[in-house]
């Protein structure tokens, strides 16, 4: 019998990104744009400030260092990506476009109008930059964090300067593309104003929240469930980096934490009184207005959110169990739209809350409890 001819691996699709590109920051997300561009064939340089991080994003793949070319000299750079913190974002786009007068400058700043309106003061050829985010990160920073496929599915904002020429925002919305995420057109202000709302102030709670745990007992703790872990899951992020964003887009940040200062003293106001007429309606309508507000977030396919039900299985803290869960779920053939994992204190199981279209859900658990799975109920 003829031996069978291994089917050949699907090409990888031809980088739009023209190379050579110059990464200047070699941190989180500098080392992700380098290791997911070299995995389409891009050339990149890498250029940090630390020779540490320089060294140990071309140690990953990531790019060549500037540094580590002996006598060579980089060549010039077709597109140049700024990823370095907000505070010195401004500087370092405005020397980029001196130093490298036929490239594209871009900047991965989480803060944009006051980096447009730094490299504006500078002087600097504003129709070769364009201001974009990235909406992508991890809770570790550094090179030895960085992973290629960071940006997939995720989506990566586009802010044209007012000056940028149509080849740059080209250049802007192909580096996005390649590396997977979902381009979305806006200018700076509005940008700022929107990440305040849906980035900056959700860690501003979630670390108010988690400084009233400094001085919790350690058996009170041990009560914690998951939404105390959900809420406070990014409140592990660098104070230094939040620092910086927080003073450059502090106007919108201070808007929306008025708002919710508002939200509290109606809160407090209701609480102090709780018997008295109408506070219980109040008390009510303060949890749905946060229900109706959490239905608005997009699902994980974008567009509208979809409503979905749970399956609650008992799963073992063993290896391989939570894999072979999933796997049954595969053959069974319902799919898997959401999952979160649930840790029992103290005990050797956790609980997997699966979601699932609302008409898959009896089929699912009706399943799983035949192949001798434990469904909570």
């Amino acid at each position: 019998m003829a031996a069978r001819t291994p089917a050949a691996e699907p090409a990888t699709p031809p980088a739009a990104t023209e190379g050579p590109v110059l990464v200047v920051g070699a941190g989180l997300l500098g080392a992700s744009i380098g290791l997911g561009l070299r995995h389409l064939g891009v050339e990149v340089w890498l250029q940090d400030a630390s020779p540490t991080a320089e060294a140990v994003a071309e140690d990953i793949g990531a790019g060549r260092s500037c540094r580590a070319a002996a006598g060579d000299r980089a060549p010039e750079p077709a597109l140049v990506v700024v990823a370095v913190p907000p505070d010195v974002a401004a500087e370092t786009v405005a020397r980029a476009l001196e130093e490298h007068p036929a490239a594209v400058v871009l900047d991965v700043a989480s803060v944009k109008q006051a980096v447009l309106e730094g490299v504006r003061t500078r002087g600097a050829d504003l129709t070769r930059y364009v201001g974009t985010h990235p909406m992508a990160g991890r809770e570790r920073s550094g090179p030895v964090a960085a992973r290629g496929e960071l940006f997939t599915s995720m989506p990566w904002v586009v802010c044209d300067s007012g000056s940028s020429s149509p080849a740059a925002l080209a250049a802007a919305r192909h580096l996005a593309v390649d590396l997977g995420a979902t381009v979305t057109f806006m200018d700076a202000r509005e940008h700022d104003a929107t990440v305040a709302l849906i980035s900056h102030l959700p860690q501003v709670m979630s670390s108010l929240l988690a400084s009233r745990l400094q001085e919790t007992p350690l058996h009170h703790l041990s009560l914690a469930g998951q939404g105390l872990r959900d809420t406070t899951r990014i409140a592990a992020s660098d104070p230094g980096l939040w620092v910086q964003i927080l003073s450059a887009n502090a106007g919108p940040v201070v808007a929306a934490l008025h708002g919710v200062r508002e939200d509290l003293d109606r809160l407090i106001a209701t609480l102090e009184a709780p018997r008295a007429p109408g506070a219980r309606l109040d008390i009510a309508q303060l949890m749905a207005e946060g229900n109706a507000g959490r239905a608005r977030i997009p699902g994980k396919h974008g567009g509208a959110p979809r409503a979905f039900e749970t399956v609650t299985v008992l799963v073992g803290d063993v290896p391989g169990q939570l894999a072979r869960l999933l796997a049954e779920i595969g053959e069974i053939g319902v799919n898997l739209e959401d999952l979160r994992l649930e840790h029992s204190p103290g005990q050797p199981v956790g609980l997997a809350e699966v979601s699932v279209l609302p008409h898959r859900r009896k089929e699912l658990i009706e399943a799983l409890q035949e192949r001798g799975w434990k469904v909570v109920q």
